[in-house]
This record gives C-alpha cells, sequence and structure tokens, in this order.
C-alpha cells in the first residue's frame, strides 16, 4: 500500500516543476507567474486583420438579416393581396344576389378599369 502511494508521490513530483519549498508554507498551491499586462497584446497587423475579418462577418450577418427581412415582407404582401382578393369575391357575390349577373359583370370591368388609372 504504501509502496504504490510513494511511487503516485513520486510520478507526481516528476510532472510538476521542483521549485523549492515555498516561504509562506503553502506548497499545495499552483505557483503564479508575474503579472505582466501588456503580455498578450498583438501587432497592429494582427488587430487591423481581425476588424478586417469581423467587418466582412458583420456585412455578412447585415445581408442575411435584410434577406430575411424582404422574405417576410414579400410573405405579409401575398397574404394582404390573397386576402383583399377574398373581400373583393365575397362582395361581387353580395352584389350578384341582389342584381342580375350582367351589370355585376358591366361592375367589375369598370371598377378594373378605374384601379388602373389609379395605379
Amino acid at each position: 500500500m504504501s509502496t504504490a502511494t510513494a511511487a503516485a508521490a513520486v510520478q507526481a513530483d516528476v510532472s510538476t516543476q521542483a521549485y523549492g519549498m515555498r516561504k509562506n508554507g503553502k506548497q499545495w498551491h499552483e505557483p503564479k507567474s508575474a503579472f505582466r499586462p501588456k503580455a498578450g497584446n498583438s501587432g497592429w497587423e494582427k488587430r487591423s486583420a481581425e476588424r478586417v475579418a469581423m467587418a466582412a462577418v458583420k456585412a455578412k450577418e447585415k445581408e442575411m438579416k435584410e434577406e430575411k427581412e424582404a422574405e417576410r415582407q414579400r410573405r405579409i404582401q401575398a397574404l394582404k393581396e390573397k386576402r383583399a382578393a377574398k373581400e373583393e369575391k365575397l362582395r361581387y357575390e353580395k352584389m350578384a344576389e341582389t342584381m342580375h349577373r350582367k351589370r355585376v359583370d358591366r361592375l367589375k370591368r369598370k371598377e378594373k378599369r378605374n384601379k388602373m388609372l389609379k395605379s
């Protein structure tokens, strides 16, 4: 039993570098490196390349959002047109109940002419 734990302790010591005894006596803590705030800074070329890449990503995202919104607006417009056609059909059917069929057809043609003039 003790040889197995001793072997594990030797293995752990080999994997971590031996720095000697800590002055504060807390050998179980990981050794810390010095705090250097400018150590992670990258060069100007790298930062500018990252900015260019980010701008390209943002442009692509904007394009995709615009395409999605255009598709949504197209569907909304198609739905509105479909509802308007249905309302018009119902209105003509209601007129046909009270009027003669030929008169309804004449009114339809007249309204279509007025629509063409307005648009």
